[in-house]
């Protein structure tokens, strides 16, 4: 497997439901501090990834937000949850293999053994993040109610248990995501402006 060139400075764990938004904010931090100082991690790609090998799919489509995707997910969490009890780390080493930026945000924790792995690789730089949304807006968004896929551990997997170090509100009645991503920005700002160090 590929090393790293470096080691982060900066981790971002983001976790949320289907539709909470997680990829819009994730990319909002990318915008705001740069291609050269953050990038986005998704462990769903690699998976989605040997998902599409294996079976011979469109990746493309697999990777986007269409009902071609949505017609394999079930499927695709159980052959995920499959590989993940063979190897809880798998697809958090393939998401990361080549990253070089200080700041890595990773768009799409899914289960504690998601964030276990990151905790464990990198403690002093991981920081899990929560991105909440109200069901009414989800199902603005464009969610609805799927059995087998949000009853399952990829959609409940952190709905407990974990006490994370920022919780964002996307919703149009809360605070501006601008706002509430401040304090996250100036810290990965900070992080990313650190000598690199080989934690």
């Amino acid at each position: 497997m590929e090393a790293r060139v470096s080691q982060p400075e900066l981790i971002l764990v983001f976790s949320g439901k289907r539709k909470s938004g997680k990829d819009y904010v994730t990319a909002l931090i990318q915008d705001r501090l740069g291609p050269e100082v953050c990038c986005v991690l998704r462990l769903s790609g690699p998976l989605k990834q040997q998902y599409a090998q294996e079976h011979s799919l469109d990746l493309d489509q697999l990777l986007g937000p269409g009902l071609y995707k949505e017609q394999y997910r079930a499927d695709m969490i159980r052959w995920g949850e499959t590989r993940r009890r063979q190897d809880p780390g798998f697809f958090c080493r393939l998401a990361t293999k080549g990253a070089w930026q200080p700041v890595w945000v990773v768009s799409d924790a899914r289960r504690l053994t998601d964030l276990q792995w990151f905790w464990s690789e990198f403690p002093r730089q991981t920081q899990s993040v929560r991105v909440q949304s109200s069901e009414e807006t989800r199902k603005q968004r464009g969610w609805s109610f799927t059995a087998g896929v949000d009853d399952a551990e990829s959609e409940c997997g952190l709905d407990s248990g974990v006490e994370f170090d920022w919780i964002i509100t996307n919703e149009a009645a809360a605070p501006s995501l601008d706002k509430q991503l401040q304090p996250i920005l100036k810290l990965a700002e900070e992080a990313a402006s650190s000598p690199i160090s080989d934690s």
